[in-house]
């Protein structure tokens, strides 16, 4: 890649890799304070990388260049890193995509959406509408169901409190910016709980308070079981980027060798991973090489005029292939890797695919190391696809089932073993 930030980082970033996780480094450093001309030179840095490389800005309403008019001065006036990171925190969320993220955090850092928040909402029309809540989650225990409506979030009216996240520097007004301001107001930030007043459809009030992203699963990278009618079943607890999970997955496979069909549960997954952990995962279920994901680099198009593009294949590996059939449960907290595992086997016909739509993030992470804070950004700089040409943040499960109307209902699991149990 002709950008150096960029093409450095590509030594350390996987092409497919998403970093989901809470960020992995305090804003605190023994040098917290750097001349002012520090802070300008990192933000020019990042500001020309995006420009450059970001693989979504052609579609975005964001003013690239009112976003250096604006927050320049702001990063010359950074009195130490912790103010400084404060301002890249606001330059990523000029972009409005959940995907794109600083990788360090202070206390008082919003949380990241999917990884950090308990409840998916939209507006629908003037009403913020809650249309998924993650099971097992602080969330759910509170009360907060699907079909419910935000009214207010921290005490504050949920139009004020969702306003604090929309971009300042949209050349028009755009749906997608006000979702994704909304969800991110839902996260909240590290430092305190997620207080929310509620309605449901008839109107009557409701109060939940919790702390969301905290999340009670085993320690192993999955868990493996064996359901009523001969049926496997294999959660993975959101380790697609642990290679543990590789070996994991070998030993879930060979205690289910002999079931009649396999539920891969991908349900868990908001915190990215990378493609070798996910090619292990598919060359366990492939007989011969097959394609599972289309890639594109923005940033060579950008800089020449000449389209780059490449087409990523999984390997059969071990020592059986399994062969019976496969299906997938996918949903909001399906994210990045996991959505290319969905993508994936979709694509090689190796799996139906159950569930809602996934957490839709756009593209592959690129990291830029800024050259005086050395804090990393990490902005989608690759198009991901469907083998079939669909964007992979446009595609969406065949079947989807009704959203559970009970804490512990799981319409989507159901529905898989009935396609299962139907072979």
């Amino acid at each position: 890649m002709s950008h150096p930030l960029l093409a450095s980082a590509l030594l350390a970033c996987s092409l497919a890799a998403a970093v989901l996780a809470p960020a992995e480094c305090s804003a605190q450093s023994p040098a917290d304070t750097l001349p002012p001309d520090a802070y300008v030179q990192d933000f020019d840095a990042l500001w020309q990388e995006v420009r450059d490389g970001y693989a979504y800005l052609d579609g975005s309403r964001t003013d690239w260049d009112r976003v250096r008019a604006l927050y320049r001065p702001r990063a010359a006036q950074a009195r130490g890193r912790r103010e400084f990171l404060g301002v890249l925190e606001e330059v990523v969320r000029e972009l409005y995509d959940p995907h794109a993220h600083v990788g360090a955090n202070t206390a008082a850092s919003p949380r990241m959406v999917p990884s950090g928040t308990d409840v998916w909402a939209e507006w629908r029309q003037s009403r913020a509408v809650i249309t998924d809540v993650r099971a097992g989650s602080r969330a759910e225990r509170a009360g907060v169901r699907a079909g419910q409506e935000v009214t207010s979030i921290g005490g504050r009216p949920v139009d004020e409190a969702a306003a604090e996240y929309l971009p300042r520097t949209l050349s028009a007004p755009d749906p997608a910016a006000n979702d994704f301001a909304l969800r991110a107001a839902l996260a909240g930030r590290h430092d305190a709980p997620v207080r929310l007043e509620l309605a449901d459809e008839n109107g009557v009030p409701a109060t939940a308070e919790f702390q969301p992203g905290v999340y009670d699963r085993p320690e192993a990278p999955l868990t493996a079981e064996r359901l009523d009618g001969g049926i496997g079943y294999v959660r993975i607890h959101n380790s697609l980027g642990d290679t543990r999970l590789v070996a994991a997955w070998d030993s879930a496979l060979a205690a289910l060798r002999d079931t009649r069909g396999l539920v891969l549960d991908l349900r868990d997954t908001p915190g990215g991973g990378n493609t070798t952990v996910a090619r292990g995962i598919l060359g366990r279920l492939i007989a011969e090489e097959r394609p599972y994901q289309r890639h594109e680099l923005a940033a060579e198009e950008r800089r020449h005029g000449i389209r780059r593009i490449w087409v990523e294949h999984a390997a059969p590996r071990g020592p059986f292939t399994y062969t019976r059939p496969v299906v997938v449960l996918v949903g909001r907290w399906t994210a990045s890797m996991g959505e290319g595992l969905a993508i994936g086997l979709d694509g090689m016909r190796r799996a139906q695919i159950v569930g809602t739509p996934m957490a839709r993030l756009q593209g592959a992470l690129y990291d830029v190391v800024l050259p005086r804070t050395r804090f990393t950004v990490r902005i989608p700089a690759e198009r991901l696809y469907h083998v079939d040409g669909t964007p992979r943040e446009a595609w969406s499960p065949g079947i989807r089932p009704d959203p559970p109307r009970h804490p512990g209902d799981d319409p989507a699991l159901a529905a898989a073993l009935e396609i299962l149990r139907a072979r």
